[in-house]
C-alpha cells in the first residue's frame, strides 16, 4: 500500500490550494528546488524547469519573485514545479479555489491541455462541479466521507445514483419537488400538491410499486419549456406556475418559478420573457425526469 510508502518516494507531485511559493527564492529556484533536493543535475534540471516554462508560458517570468506575480502567475509556477519532476502521479488540491472567475475559466483550459499533452494521471479535488464536468474524464463525488458514485460525466449527469449526485452535477442544479405518484385511469401520475404530470410509459414498471407513496421528482433546468414554444405539448405535462423572477443571462434566460408549494428554475431561450408576477403555462419533458425513494434518496428511474 502506498501508505506504507514514504512520501519521498512515492513519485506524486502535488499542486496546493495556497500556491506554497518561497517567497525568497525566484520563479526559476522554486520550480527547481524539489531536483535540487534529488540532486539531478544542472544541466538537466535547466533543460526541464525551461520545457515546463514553455509549456506554462512563464518564461519570461524565472527571474522574478512571487511577490511580483499574479495570482494566475503564481498558480502556474506551482504547476510547473510539480511538471518538472515528471511524477507518476499529480495530485491537484483546489488549485484555482483562489483565482478571479475569469482566470479560474482560463487555468481550467490549460490544465486540461495540459493534461492531454502530458498522458498523466491527475487526481483533482474540486467543491467546483463545472470544474469537475469539464475537466475529468471520471468523476468520484463524496460526502462525509462517503464515496457515492464513480463514473464519467455525462454519465453522472444523466444517471446519478442518488439525489445528493444528481442536485450536485449540473448548473442550475436539478430541481426537486416533494410528492406523490398516483394511479388513474390504469396510468401513472405524479401529484405535487399544486401541479399534476404523467409518467411516461417506460417508468411504469419501476414506479408501480410506489403508488400512493411520496417520493422526490427531479427535473432539470434545461428540460421545462415555455409552452408558447412548444407545438405540440401533452396536456398532461403542461403545469402553470407563477413566474416570480427571470434573469437574462446572454444566450439563455433563467425563469425563477413558484408552483404555490414548490420553487426551481427553467432555462430557456434568450428571447422568452415572461411578465414577472403572472402565471404562464410550461412543459415538462417527463422522458427525463428522475425520481427517488423519500426515506434513502436513493434513484429510483
Amino acid at each position: 500500500m502506498v501508505n506504507d510508502v514514504p512520501a519521498k518516494d512515492r513519485d506524486i507531485a502535488m499542486v496546493f490550494q495556497n500556491y506554497a511559493l518561497y517567497p525568497h527564492m525566484t520563479v526559476f529556484e522554486n520550480m527547481s528546488f524539489g531536483l535540487r533536493l534529488r540532486h539531478i543535475q544542472k544541466k538537466e534540471i535547466a533543460q526541464r524547469v525551461n520545457e515546463a516554462a514553455d509549456i506554462l508560458g512563464i518564461k519570461r517570468l524565472l527571474n522574478r519573485k512571487p511577490k511580483e506575480l499574479s495570482g494566475g502567475e503564481r498558480q502556474r509556477v506551482a504547476v510547473g514545479r510539480a511538471i518538472v519532476r515528471k511524477p507518476l502521479v499529480f495530485l491537484f488540491d483546489e488549485p484555482l479555489s483562489n483565482l478571479d472567475a475569469k482566470m479560474r475559466v482560463q487555468m481550467r483550459t490549460e490544465i486540461h491541455k495540459l493534461h492531454i499533452r502530458l498522458q498523466t494521471t491527475i487526481i483533482y479535488v474540486t467543491h467546483d462541479q463545472v470544474e469537475a464536468m469539464t475537466m475529468g474524464d471520471r468523476i468520484a463525488v463524496m460526502k462525509d466521507g462517503i464515496l457515492h458514485q464513480v463514473t464519467d460525466p455525462i454519465n453522472m449527469y444523466d444517471h446519478p445514483k442518488n439525489k445528493f449526485v444528481a442536485g450536485f452535477i449540473g448548473s442550475p442544479p436539478m430541481n426537486f419537488m416533494s410528492g406523490k405518484i398516483i394511479k388513474k385511469d390504469a396510468r401513472f401520475y405524479f401529484n405535487e400538491g399544486k401541479i399534476q404530470v404523467k409518467l411516461v410509459d417506460d417508468m411504469r414498471q419501476k414506479m408501480a410499486a410506489y403508488t400512493d407513496k411520496e417520493v422526490f421528482f427531479g427535473i432539470r433546468s434545461e428540460d421545462i419549456y415555455d409552452k408558447l414554444f412548444v407545438s405540440e405539448a401533452p396536456p398532461e405535462n403542461v403545469v402553470r406556475v407563477n413566474c416570480e423572477v427571470y434573469e437574462p443571462m446572454g444566450s439563455e434566460v433563467y425563469l425563477y418559478l413558484n408552483t404555490g408549494k414548490h420553487t426551481f428554475i427553467a432555462r430557456v431561450g434568450a428571447h422568452d420573457r415572461p411578465k414577472v408576477n403572472q402565471d404562464m403555462d410550461l412543459v415538462f419533458d417527463m422522458s427525463k425526469v428522475h425520481f427517488f425513494d423519500k426515506d434513502t434518496e436513493e434513484t429510483i428511474v
